[in-house]
């Protein structure tokens, strides 16, 4: 069973994107392309979402 976890070792400020990426087995890369277009569309409101999941997200176990 997968588990939505944020990336330890795929990460570039938090792992959020790292970890959407690993539980879709999609490239981080296309979640930090949303995020950016998210942020810049909803006026910040991307931001508070990114922090929401930073804080509930957990990290996964592998380092």
């Amino acid at each position: 069973m997968k588990k939505l976890c944020r990336s330890y070792s795929d990460r570039i400020i938090a792992g959020v994107c790292g970890g959407f990426g690993k539980y879709f087995d999609k490239d981080p890369t296309i979640f930090r392309l949303i995020a950016v277009a998210l942020l810049i569309v909803s006026f910040g409101m991307g931001v508070l979402l990114y922090f929401v999941c930073w804080c509930l997200m957990p990290y996964d176990n592998v380092q």
